[in-house]
């Protein structure tokens, strides 16, 4: 078991129920999946853009990456239909508590005039999204075999029925948000 999942079963359950005083420990809200994307718009000019995208994303996420394509064609892009244009991974259980530790313990401290995350990127529904500018601040991604920096969303569903409630979820499991 993860040492986060060990974390939300003995300190962040009881918390959140004394908190929103919940009758039963199946309402305490918990992460459902974690969904990392990553654009690769220039690969319809090179698709050893998409391959290195791809790789990177794997290493980052300790899961393979899937390829995304495009669903129409726009003229002005160059781009048609069905064309690779992005790659995502969606972590569930083991490896979406491992991402979140190493994304808050390791990563977030590695950007450079960090002051905390934005808590305006809740969705209404209790899912927090957050953008990365570059991949470098990763350990597994290797500053010489970077061809180009890239960024990638991480978004990070719960099952909260409100944005305060994942909020405080995502605060209790250590989360830097501004104040």
């Amino acid at each position: 078991m993860s040492a986060l999942f060990e974390y939300y079963k003995e300190k962040v359950v009881p918390a959140m129920m004394e908190k929103y005083k919940y009758d039963n420990v199946m309402q305490v809200p918990r992460m459902v999946k974690v969904a990392i994307n990553r654009g690769a718009g220039d690969a319809i000019l090179n698709i050893k853009l998409l391959d290195t995208a791809v790789s990177e994303l794997t290493a980052i996420a300790g899961q393979k990456a899937v390829v995304r394509r495009a669903k129409k064609s726009i003229s002005n892009f160059k781009l048609r239909a069905n064309m690779p244009i992005a790659c995502t991974v969606t972590l569930r259980r083991e490896k979406m508590y491992e991402f979140i530790y190493k994304l808050v313990n390791i990563v977030l401290p590695r950007v450079r005039d960090f002051r905390g995350l934005t808590t305006k990127s809740f969705d209404g529904r209790g899912n927090y999204s957050l953008g990365l500018t570059e991949q470098l601040i990763f350990p597994e991604v290797s500053y010489d075999k970077v061809e180009k920096v890239r960024g990638m969303t991480v978004t990070i569903v719960t099952s909260a029925e409100t944005d305060e409630e994942a909020r405080e979820l995502l605060r209790l499991l250590g989360m830097p948000f501004k104040e």
